[in-house]
């Protein structure tokens, strides 16, 4: 992390940095960047940024799509995976003629979330600490095409190699969870990633296997600032890519890319801080919580299905949200309850700690794009006094699969489709457009876009169809 121009220019030539690496995010979260040599990097840059075309990367029309990007000096980390010393930074993009910050960059709207926050009085900052779950697979392979359709996957963990002549130390199906060596085949890589982590400047909580036999990993940070959990997010997918990459395997953080296996979610620890006290804390609420959490609550369930438009922005994400399984689509809070929406962990229960988790999102969402919307719906909450039990939000400490049909029908259910999330977002966005954070014409342009996924993936036959149909 930087503070000055002079600063970094005094690393760069104690380090023999020899390149400056500058990223952004599309507004879809994936990072894009542009290479300099470090004679480039010059207060000059810093004053008039790099250019680059916008209309390439979903953020302008082509008739004009110049942009600029500035590098955020406190984003920067050394890149290990480049041959030659490279310092890479997040960037800000702007307005190539006026120098304006880019009102669509999903960088920004994170920041203005974050004023937002401050200017309503509610509180000074929010904390966050995403889950990071991922499959590490030994190859990938697919096609589509007019007359073909496939994918295939291969994990020297996976049961279905048990027949194959190997260590003979495989992992059943759901059999992941803490796996140990020689099972665990992915401890050495997961520490790679983390200690590549560590020294960027992110602090690594743990990592584990997961559930998935297949490969299935977890990394977990401790509760970060929003803009650095959001910036860390896109940080630890890339490390995690590069690393896999560079041990000849491959990683990928789909939600759901093993049918009858774990789904990989990206759960969302939270809190919000004032003058150095938490808000969510309560020692005589329920599991341990404030008022002022149980508004926030009622808030994010309340606009839960449109927060999940940008928390689960892919069909595949609703592969892993599936009514009838563990899934979290239930829209309610609980202690214990894995398929409510919002957990309250029975070990976050002192001053410091307490917190709750939004556990429907996964990793194919825009980081920035997904905590801006939670905690606009939050602040709405808060504002409003949304009370989740008023709103029969719970809590439920419940088995609710042992409940009746009837009991279960009363129960909110979150959007199991990306179509339904599309329509809770056009029927309920108005409290993300408080503050100038989000804007109406970004709202659209993203509802088009997914629809566009959507329908994508609708109108194609699926290989499975022909297995059912083909003779009939």
């Amino acid at each position: 992390m930087f503070y000055s121009f002079e600063d970094t220019d005094a690393f760069i030539h104690e380090r023999s940095i020899q390149m400056v690496d500058l990223k952004f995010s599309d507004l879809w979260g994936r990072w894009h960047h542009v290479t300099v040599p470090v004679s480039q990097f010059t207060p000059r840059l810093m004053e008039n940024g790099v250019g680059f075309d916008g209309s390439s990367v979903g953020f302008k029309s082509v008739n004009a799509g110049d942009m600029v990007m500035v590098p955020d000096l406190s984003t920067g980390f050394v890149d290990p995976f480049w041959e030659v010393p490279t310092l890479s930074f997040v960037c800000v993009t702007l307005e190539a003629d006026t120098r304006q910050i880019f009102p669509y960059d999903p960088r920004n709207i994170a920041i203005r979330a974050e004023k937002y926050l401050q200017d309503t009085g509610v509180a000074d900052n929010s904390l966050w600490g995403p889950e990071f779950e991922f499959y590490i697979f030994d190859g990938v392979s697919y096609e589509n095409r007019m007359n073909a359709a496939s994918y295939r996957v291969d994990s020297v963990e996976a049961d279905w190699n048990s027949q194959e002549m190997g260590s003979g130390y495989t992992i059943p199906r759901h059999g992941g969870y803490h796996a140990i060596p020689p099972h665990d085949h992915l401890y050495n890589l997961r520490t790679r990633i983390s200690t590549h982590l560590e020294r960027m400047g992110v602090e690594v909580k743990y990592h584990h296997h997961e559930v998935g036999g297949p490969g299935q990993c977890e990394v977990e940070t401790p509760l970060l600032p929003l803009l650095k959990a959001a910036d860390g997010s896109l940080l630890i997918k890339y490390i995690t890519r590069m690393t896999a990459f560079e041990c000849g395997m491959t990683a990928t953080f789909m939600p759901k890319p093993l049918y009858g296996e774990a789904g990989s979610g990206m759960h969302f620890h939270q809190q919000i801080w004032k003058d150095g006290v938490n808000l969510c804390y309560d020692a005589e609420g329920y599991g341990k919580i404030s008022d002022t959490a149980r508004y926030y609550i009622g808030g994010l369930l309340h606009h839960g299905g449109a927060v999940m438009a940008f928390t689960n922005p892919s069909t595949n994400s609703y592969r892993r949200l599936i009514p009838g399984y563990e899934a979290p689509i239930s829209a309610i809070y609980s202690l214990a309850n894995r398929s409510a929406a919002i957990r309250i962990p029975k070990y976050a229960n002192q001053p410091h700690s307490a917190r709750f988790e939004f556990r429907p999102p996964d990793a194919t969402s825009n980081p920035y794009l997904a905590m801006a919307a939670q905690l606009m719906a939050g602040i709405d909450g808060i504002v409003n006094q949304i009370d989740p039990t008023e709103m029969g939000f719970g809590p439920v400490d419940e088995d609710i699969f042992s409940w009746s049909q009837e009991k279960k029908s009363q129960i909110k259910a979150l959007p199991t489709s990306l179509s339904e999330a599309m329509n809770a977002l056009e029927a309920d966005h108005n409290f993300l457009l408080a503050g100038d954070v989000f804007n109406q014409d970004l709202i659209d342009r993203w509802i088009g876009q997914k629809r566009w996924e959507d329908r994508q993936v609708r109108n194609r036959p699926h290989p499975y169809e022909i297995e059912l149909y083909y003779d009939l």
